[in-house]
């Protein structure tokens, strides 16, 4: 660790220096917290991004594997969405009035996932808190069910974890919560349906928000007929069902929702749809829709704890306008699943080699790999994650020129990623096995 953090400070001497000025203003040297978790002594600084590579202020290029955590997963700095941006840009940005594009866009929604009735916001966080405002409205519960360490961005009640006695706490390093998370959360594990009947038999869960494979502890796959389990009991129980595609739009073009033959009552999803700008939407049912026309369309729609001045904007319609007509389509992700396939081949490969007990798992163009075999739940995946080992290897990637997702050892391919790409990955990831076996 010593040697390769020695290499990443002689690499980035003009990040070092940026890092140092930025202290003076930003909390933490960041304008984001998240910022702070890549590996090495300081974050890098960027200067330009296109496809799947990036350029940072040192004249370092890199193999862009993390691709804004999925918010650049159609690839950077795309002409068509760009030019489409720009074009808009030209003619307003925001009006707080609808335009054509909204149109277009949920029909083509409709189209990708199923829902027929769609409204917007500025990122599926604030899509999240919506729905279960929605859900709470609708069935006159309190509660929510979510999945033992999901992710369904900064939302109150979805940043908690089970403890030993499946009692909801605080996940740690959640701030300020409002209130006690047992008050607002019920949590199950991942692929646990036993578990998932107990807890919503109290009568009191309004929703279950679920992304359908866990994503953000690292993938956790569905087993073979759990998520038509947790349809069967959310609609034994009454309980809305919503589904969370904001990372697992990475499966195909209607997401895990689509290639699974799923069906949600509401959907969520961000990030990708606006190639780079800041959207998301929400889809609901008709019955859905139906019991929130009346409140939203009154007088006091405004407080109505949906929607923001920026939300819908015909900006953000129009990028996702061309995001939706030139990128995340279906010629587009059998490449990018077929490079995912290879990328971890080449893993596994690796692995087997040392004969570790590490496995990889895959997601649609989507992959990662584990310090363990392949967990079936969030604690599982939790407890086989290794600090400072998952940073050793991030470390010394990013020394290569590869960047990985800060938060655990996934990889996201985009349309520009090459074989190339792919096998210069594997041969850097052997490399940092044969450097430990030294």
């Amino acid at each position: 660790m010593a040697a390769e953090e020695d290499a990443f400070v002689r690499r980035h001497p003009k990040s070092q220096r940026a890092y140092e000025a930025a202290k003076q203003s930003l909390i933490g040297g960041v304008p984001m917290p998240w910022m702070k978790r890549w590996a090495g002594p300081f974050p890098i600084s960027i200067d330009q991004a296109s496809g799947a590579r990036f350029t940072d202020i040192d004249g370092n290029e890199f193999v862009d594997f993390c691709l804004g955590d999925t918010g650049s997963m159609t690839g950077h700095a795309v002409k068509e969405i760009n030019a489409a941006i720009v074009q808009q840009l030209e003619r307003g940005s925001t009006t707080m009035l609808p335009s054509q594009d909204a149109t277009w866009v949920g029909d083509e929604l409709t189209r990708r996932f199923g829902l027929p009735k769609w409204q917007f916001s500025i990122s599926a966080t604030d899509a999240n808190r919506f729905v279960l405002r929605i859900a709470r409205h609708i069935t006159k519960r309190p509660k929510v069910l979510v999945h033992d360490w999901c992710y369904h961005g900064t939302v109150d009640e979805t940043l908690v974890i089970a403890d030993p006695e499946m009692r909801t706490i605080s996940r740690h390093g959640a701030i300020g919560p409002q209130v006690h998370p047992s008050l607002t959360t019920r949590v199950v594990p991942f692929n646990d349906l036993e578990n998932l009947e107990k807890q919503l038999s109290f009568g009191d869960v309004a929703c279950m928000l679920i992304e359908p494979a866990l994503t953000n502890i690292g993938i956790v796959l569905p087993e073979p007929g759990y998520l038509d389990g947790v349809r069967r009991l959310t609609r034994k129980h009454g309980v809305i069902l919503i589904i969370d595609e904001t990372h697992t739009i990475c499966a195909g073009p209607g997401g895990a929702t689509k290639l699974w033959n799923l069906e949600p009552d509401i959907l969520v999803i961000g990030k990708t749809i606006g190639g780079g700008i800041p959207v998301a939407a929400y889809g609901v049912t008709q019955e859905i829709a139906r019991q929130i026309a009346v409140p939203l369309d009154s007088h006091d729609a405004d407080v109505s704890g949906l929607g923001g001045t920026l939300a819908g904007s015909v900006l953000a319609m129009a990028a996702v306008r061309a995001t939706l007509t030139h990128a995340l389509l279906p010629e587009q992700f059998d490449k990018t699943i077929a490079l995912a396939e290879r990328w971890t081949d080449g893993v596994d490969q690796a692995v087997r080699a040392k004969k570790l007990n590490w496995s990889v798992q895959r997601l649609g163009c989507r992959a990662e790999y584990w310090f363990t075999t392949a967990p079936r739940n969030g604690a599982e995946a939790a407890a086989g994650v290794d600090p400072d080992l998952e940073t050793f290897m991030h470390l010394f990637a990013l020394n290569r020129g590869i960047l990985l997702t800060p938060f655990h050892n996934m990889a996201l391919i985009s349309p520009f990623h090459t074989a190339h790409d792919i096998d210069l990955h594997t041969a850097v990831f052997s490399e940092a096995l044969d450097a430990l076996h030294k």
